[in-house]
């Protein structure tokens, strides 16, 4: 598996500045930074618990932010709710991909969004055209039909669906939630591809896993947070698992209130 070949921007496609959250008592997230380029893989990696569905959540709407800013392509924005998140062009793909098994590739891919004409008639055409266009963009030819139903469909394919039909809608950011979690290997190796061809085609991709090993196959920077602190931003090619593992174990926090804990003392 190979990273994705376009190079990404240097500058943040989306930006989170000093981002907190608390549920009551419990502080979900305390001042965190966080970035992803376009044309960038940022991993998002860290224990159960460490804040990861907070701050997705925060960026998709679910939840609103206590403190702190959010950018999105270089704007100051407020996001209040999931349509706020939407009309950005940021999408999800959680874990449970909320696909309908009883419904085929189109009828999923245009779930809640269907083509009618001034009849209320559906597009039926249209629909399967601009499916079979965004699989075919993607490379996603493991599919036999768009309108086979996706009760039919392996781990892989249900998860291309998914990101296919979030890749459909405008969407420059795509976030994906654990993707290949109960994978086996061939759909992992499927599914990782077409995460590399996200940020290939320049969109800003944000993978949230557990799986080092999927993390350094794709990853371009790997962002680690424990106890809901930023710990630590990695260059996946200047670091090794090893190095991954002890931050999301054990880190120490780079920032207190604003301070970069690894600067120079003098500059203290």
């Amino acid at each position: 598996m190979t990273t994705a070949a376009t190079t990404p921007t240097t500058e943040p496609f989306l930006e989170l500045r000093g981002v907190s959250k608390n549920f009551g008592s419990v502080q979900a997230l305390t001042d965190v930074d966080f970035e992803v380029r376009a044309g960038e893989v940022m991993a998002l990696v860290g224990d159960n618990g460490a804040g990861k569905s907070t701050l997705i959540k925060c960026v998709s709407g679910i939840h609103v932010a206590d403190g702190g800013q959010i950018f999105f392509d270089g704007k100051p924005v407020t996001i209040n709710s999931p349509k706020d998140s939407a009309a950005l062009g940021i999408e999800v793909v959680y874990q449970d991909l909320a696909l309908c098994d009883n419904l085929d590739v189109v009828q999923n891919m245009y779930l809640g969004r269907e083509a009618h004409d001034v009849f209320q008639r559906l597009k039926e055409p249209e629909m399967e055209r601009r499916t079979a266009e965004t699989m075919k963009g993607l490379s996603v030819t493991t599919i036999r039909s768009i309108r086979q139903p996706v009760a039919t469909l392996s781990g892989g394919q249900r998860q291309s669906v998914a990101v296919a039909r979030a890749v459909m809608w405008n969407s420059r950011l795509v976030i994906l939630d654990e993707p290949t979690a109960a994978l086996g290997v061939a759909q992992t190796e499927q599914v990782l591809a077409l995460v590399a061809r996200l940020a290939e085609q320049g969109l800003a991709v944000v993978l949230i896993s557990h799986n080092l090993h999927d993390i350094f196959a794709v990853a371009d920077r790997i962002t680690v947070l424990r106890l809901g602190r930023n710990i630590a931003i990695y260059d996946r090619r200047e670091t090794t698992q090893q190095e991954v593992v002890g931050a999301i174990t054990a880190g120490v926090q780079t920032k207190v209130s604003g301070i970069d804990m690894t600067a120079p003392e003098e500059a203290l």
